[in-house]
């Protein structure tokens, strides 16, 4: 991924497999009219930018937009108060070309709060910069200045898992059409964005005997290992045509969790696994991440830089801080987590003193964070080993549930309030309360868990609690039955409403299908909730 910043003056591939081919490019073909321009210009040498535009970790005054060119461009961003551009503003972006797969990201700074930005990204080229592509549109709001204007956005995860890719037969991923509909400030991507140890099969038979069909290419063919392979993961979920309108509309913020390498994976892991002819997940890690850097704009994560990271906080006004949590790349391995001592646990050292830090110095209302895997629930790795925090063992804090004791401990010690965890992963939508009443471990506030996906994957059956810190299930929507396909069962997404004038932070959990299964009301500055 590369860069941009404005400057006066500007300097100087993929062919679709499998069965479904023709579909995903027939799908490919209309990027242009969703992201709401004329049909490209198909000019000989013109570049472009069929995949769509996206934005990313917007804050009062900044944002990131993304691209990718089909062939070497120069990236070329206007940004201006209305649709018709009148005024606008250009911002002369990097050069795209192979060392980035034709992706580029330009970051956008001093831009006014609170405000609807409208943005058009053009592709020249590189030699003769009056050659442009057909100008991609895009939109986002920037995060208010004032409190009374509220915010609302919405967090899910889990996309193309399970052997369910874009099913054309019942209009792709659907869901993001309807998150589209609702029109939030952001959306949260809580890690599994793409399955990239998932293959796909052009068609699969129900149990009721109606077929499943998938778009096919031919990266998703196979697990992903090399570099290209990844980038193949990513470029997948941009052939659904509703993914990119929703791009277009609504910036997100992404963190990853372990589908974008590899199932359950942690640093230093050798595998064990027939597909795999690169065993070593430190290999695989490193070109998934540089994959996903290409692939999203991400505030933390430089072009090409070796010290990149996922771990940041995105500050969306006064009244919400977004800390944007990495529980996979610090983490020691899975394990039964009956260790007495663990000072890595699953955030690694170094990132819960990030952590503290910064919750510390939040003034935001509300301080969401922003799990790619749940707290109390057991989510087991095999027969004897556990994949999350959890480890079935309700009693005192033990393996990586020290770490979350140590920094709930903090949380209330220095009177921090307004916290509240977000997260996916498990394939249901449920609400946890901790209350130290209720738990082996006391000292700490009480607070929520919600939970919400998948959003485009296969549907599972509830997780078992773990009683260390208390939680009670307050609501939970699950499967009966492990991998439930899209069209077995609806897909998950949660909102996160608050209101400019009381504060009062309200979440839904939702079902696809316009349904809120369940709502809670929460009000600031209160413990105990």
């Amino acid at each position: 991924m590369s860069y941009g910043t404005p400057s006066p003056e500007p300097a100087r591939r993929s062919v679709l497999r499998g069965s479904l081919a023709a579909t995903a490019a027939l799908s490919l073909g209309s990027a242009g009219a969703l992201a709401g321009t004329a049909p490209a210009l198909a000019l000989a040498g013109r570049p472009r930018a069929a995949w769509g535009v996206q934005a990313g970790d917007v804050t009062a005054t900044s944002g990131l937009v993304w691209v990718r060119s089909d062939r070497p461009a120069r990236m070329l961003v206007e940004t201006a108060a209305t649709e018709s551009f009148r005024g606008a503003r250009r911002w002369y972006g990097p050069l795209l070309g192979p060392g980035s797969d034709f992706t580029g990201t330009t970051a956008l700074r001093g831009l006014p709060p609170g405000e609807q930005i409208h943005y058009r990204v053009t592709l020249a080229d590189p030699d003769d910069p009056r050659r442009t592509g057909e100008p991609v549109t895009g939109t986002f709001r920037t995060a208010p200045a004032q409190r009374r204007d509220g915010v609302r956005f919405l967090w899910s995860g889990d996309i193309a898992g399970q052997g369910w890719g874009i099913n054309p037969d019942i209009g792709g991923f659907r869901a993001f059409e309807e998150m589209r509909g609702l029109n939030p400030d952001f959306f949260l991507c809580s890690g599994d964005s793409v399955y990239a140890d998932g293959p796909l099969q052009p068609s699969v038979t129900l149990p009721d005997g109606r077929i499943w069909r998938n778009v096919t290419t031919e990266e998703k063919a196979k697990v992903a290992e090399t570099l290209d392979e990844y980038r193949g993961q990513f470029r997948y979920n941009l052939l659904d045509h509703n993914v990119r309108a929703f791009n277009a509309q609504v910036p997100s913020v992404v963190q990853w969790d372990d589908h974008e390498v590899r199932n359950n994976w942690y640093p230093g892991q050798i595998l064990d696994d027939p597909r795999y002819t690169e065993k070593d997940v430190d290999v695989l890690s490193a070109r998934a991440l540089r994959a996903f850097s290409e692939y999203y704009p991400v505030s933390t994560l430089r072009p090409r830089g070796a010290e990149g990271r996922m771990h940041r906080v995105v500050r969306y006004g006064p009244l919400l801080d977004v800390f944007v949590l990495d529980m996979r790349s610090y983490r020691n391995a899975n394990s039964p987590g009956r260790q007495a001592d663990d000072a890595t646990g699953i955030l690694g050292a170094e990132q819960l003193e990030w952590l503290k830090r910064e919750l510390s110095r939040s003034r935001a209302v509300w301080k969401v964070l922003a799990a790619d895997m749940p707290l109390g629930l057991v989510v087991p790795d095999g027969a004897a080993n556990f994949e999350a925090v959890a480890q079935g063992d309700p009693g005192a804090p033990l393996g990586r549930e020290l770490q979350l004791a140590e920094l709930l401990r903090f949380i209330k010690h220095r009177g921090i309030t307004g916290t509240l965890w977000l997260t996916a992963d498990v394939h249901y939508t449920s609400a946890q309360h901790y209350a130290p009443e209720r738990a082996a471990f006391r000292d700490f506030a009480p607070f929520w868990e919600f939970v919400s996906g998948p959003l485009a994957a296969g549907g599972f059956p509830a997780n078992a609690l773990d009683g260390t810190f208390g939680p009670e299930r307050v609501f939970v929507r699950a499967p009966q039955r492990a991998n439930l396909s899209p069209m077995e069962s609806p897909q998950y997404f949660g909102e996160v409403d608050i209101d400019g004038d009381s504060g009062e932070l309200t979440v839904r959990l939702r079902a696809e299908g316009g349904v809120v299964l369940f709502t809670k009301t929460l009000r600031p500055g209160l413990v105990g909730q």
